[in-house]
Order: structure tokens, then C-alpha cells, then sequence
């Protein structure tokens, strides 16, 4: 597989202006999630913008073209700027998306939420049962996720939860929906974990079997069957089980524009990983030219980067290559074919991932899983 020579960046013209601006306002969260996608060394990034310099990417990122905002993290309900932030996106004229564990979120708190003219909230369980949840987030907050799910309902907000689905808890699949059903939930996202951040570090741990998940997806076309549009449910099939790559972001710097706590702009959740590449900082660079003329941006654009298998693939205009993030860590090249795609040479090494990781769990020899948390942060930094 021969290697594209370096293309310069593409004009200003050929380039879509992005329609997702997604604001990481800050890596804590009284969580300490094993599947978090944040990044292992979060801690060594303690520095969030402040809310002028939030404000300024906001109004940034609408002139440029965005139309949607999230506001994530960690949780962004520890910022006690969310409501200053949440009405200067709704002033600006963006459609706003909370995402949230929902820990902090009071019937006061939400009040003044909905008066700064939030839209949208997704909020996240780990589990059915108060002893998983708890366990996979290793807090003690099932029941104050449930009343903050009772108050999302109350407020009138489109009820959307998200699960993120492993090993531990695929069997509770059709227990998860019942709770959906009964928290009067509109949308349901089954997305199995995505192996980045903590999620790679757990990997072997949190990895499913193929039975686990032909079971798990039978049992939600059950559900899909009977109870129709009552409750629409997404399930998100986890790459390492697939041999066709998903189109990652929609293309690189295609889409999604990304701005980290600590002012760092990314193309994706995940790119911080790929080493080599300098992420701009908000605070010196304008989003304009982060956006159309930034070699992190334009790195993976197009597909000039693209090696042999990718570039002459009839699939490259709708899977883009895959996943880069995923290419580094399972090949060590970020510009390698996904591996998740048959036609890369290296997708037998990720079937020997799962296998590696379905002998461990058979033979208990699995390591603990780590939780996310400052001490262990700087451990992995």
C-alpha cells in the first residue's frame, strides 16, 4: 500500500463551512465512567476558558456557518456560567443540545435553563438497575438520575436517553428499554462503547461477544416491533464487529467542529490521541482559520492522504477512510485503512483483539478495570 504524497490544504471554497459546534466546557464530572471517551490525561489540562472566551467561540462558530451547539464535557452542569452560555448560543440563533449525567441538575437549575432558552437535553444512565449504574460509575446516583429524568419530562423537553452498552450490562438490554418506556422516553440510544480514552484502557474488560450482541440486537427489534413509534431506539453496533467502517464524523473536519475546556479545537472526540498533529488554541487563532486552513483540519480531508486501499475504494466518498483515531490505535498509523474494514490488511489483527480479549475474560485473567478519576489520570498522563 503506497503512501499519498502530502496535498496542500483545500481553498477556502471547497470547503463546507461545519454544522455541529460541540463545547467541551470542562473534563470534571462526578463521574468516574470506565467507558469515558475524555481524554486519559485530562487532568494535566486544568485550564477551561473562561465564560467571555466561550462566548467569543460561540459567535465564532455561528458566523462560520455552525447551526447546532452542544454543550458536553465531563459535566457541564459544573460550570456555573452554563446558563450565561446557553442563552448567548440561543441569542446567536442556535439550536442548543445539553448532554449531560443529569448530576446537578435541580428543578431551580433547569427553570433557569429553559428561561435561557435551552432546546434540547440528553441525558445518560449506565445501567437499569441503581446496583450497575452505580457500579459502572462507581457513584451513588441512580435514584437522583431518575428524578432529574422526572424533571426533564415535567419541563416539557423532548426526553432523550443515552446508554452506553458493554460487556456488563448487553443482557439488561430489554430491562434498560422497560425503563425507558416507563420515564416516558421519546429516543433511546443503545451505543455500544466506542474503544477511545478510558474505553481503550478497558478495552479487554468491557469487550462484548458476538452472542451478547445478536441477542442484544434480537431482543430490540422485539421491542421495536410492539411497541412502534411509542419509543424510537437507535443501536450503534460497536466498530470491532462490523467489516465496513462508519463514516467517522462525517469526514474529517467535514461537519464537526470540536472545542476542548482547555481551548484546543479538534475535528473529532478523540483526535488529541494522534500524534504529530498541533491542535490550535482558540485563544490565539480565530475559527475561521482553524477551520479552513489549519493543517490539523485539513489533514485527513479529501483524499489525497488516503493509502492505496482507501483511495481507489468505490466506498471512500461514503465511509471517508474510516476511522482515523481508530487506524492509530489498532495499526499504529493514523493514516492506515480502518481496520474495521475487510479490506485492510490489518483487519485480522483486530478479530485477534476480540479473541484476545474473550480468552482473558474466560480465563479470568482480566485486569481490574480502571475508573476515571484525577488520581488515575495522572498515572496514564
Amino acid at each position: 500500500m503506497g503512501q499519498a504524497a502530502a496535498a496542500p490544504a483545500p481553498s477556502a471554497a471547497a470547503v463546507a463551512p461545519p454544522k455541529w459546534l460541540l463545547a467541551e466546557l470542562t473534563y470534571r464530572c462526578p463521574l468516574h465512567c470506565v467507558f469515558c471517551y475524555n481524554p486519559v490525561d485530562y487532568a494535566s489540562r486544568p485550564n477551561e476558558l473562561d465564560t467571555a472566551q466561550w462566548i467569543d467561540v460561540l459567535r465564532q462558530g455561528r458566523k462560520l456557518g455552525a447551526v447546532q451547539l452542544g454543550f458536553s464535557g465531563g459535566e457541564p452542569l459544573l460550570r456555573d456560567d452554563l446558563e450565561d452560555l446557553v442563552a448567548a448560543g440561543r441569542q446567536l440563533g442556535y439550536y442548543t443540545n445539553l448532554i449531560t449525567s443529569g448530576i446537578g441538575l435541580t428543578e431551580q437549575r433547569l427553570r433557569r435553563l429553559t428561561e435561557a432558552g435551552l432546546d434540547h437535553i440528553q441525558l445518560s444512565f449506565q445501567d437499569s438497575s441503581r446496583e450497575m449504574n452505580d457500579f459502572l460509575s462507581s457513584t451513588r446516583t441512580f435514584e437522583l438520575k431518575s428524578r432529574v429524568a422526572a424533571l426533564i419530562k415535567q419541563f416539557h423537553y423532548p426526553m432523550v436517553l443515552n446508554v452506553v452498552l458493554h460487556r456488563y450490562n448487553l443482557d439488561h438490554v430489554g430491562r434498560i428499554i422497560d425503563m425507558a418506556l416507563a420515564m416516558g422516553v421519546e429516543y433511546l440510544e443503545l451505543a455500544n462503547t466506542q474503544y477511545y480514552g478510558w474505553g481503550l484502557v478497558n478495552r479487554a474488560q468491557l469487550m462484548p461477544t458476538a452472542q451478547q450482541l445478536r441477542k442484544a440486537e434480537e431482543v430490540v427489534n422485539e421491542y421495536r416491533e410492539r411497541i412502534g413509534n411509542r419509543l424510537r431506539i437507535l443501536f450503534v453496533v460497536p466498530d470491532y464487529f462490523e467489516s465496513r467502517p462508519k463514516a467517522c464524523m462525517n469526514g474529517w473536519g467535514a461537519v464537526f467542529l470540536g472545542v476542548a475546556a482547555d481551548g484546543a479545537a479538534l475535528p473529532c472526540h478523540a483526535a488529541r490521541s494522534i500524534p504529530g498533529l498541533a491542535f490550535p488554541d482558540v485563544r490565539e487563532t480565530s475559527l475561521h482559520d482553524i477551520w479552513y486552513a489549519s493543517e490539523a483540519f485539513n489533514k485527513f480531508r479529501g483524499d489525497a492522504w488516503m493509502k492505496d486501499t482507501c483511495r481507489t475504494c468505490e466506498d471512500k466518498d461514503r465511509d471517508f477512510g474510516g476511522c482515523r483515531c481508530q487506524a492509530l490505535a489498532l495499526t499504529g498509523d493514523a493514516a492506515n485503512p480502518d481496520p474495521v474494514c475487510g479490506k485492510s490488511a490489518a483487519h485480522g489483527e483486530l478479530k485477534q483483539v476480540v479473541v484476545h480479549a474473550h480468552r482473558a475474560q474466560a480465563a479470568g485473567e482480566l485486569k481490574p478495570l480502571v475508573f476515571r478519576s484525577d488520581a488515575n489520570s495522572r498515572l496514564l498522563s
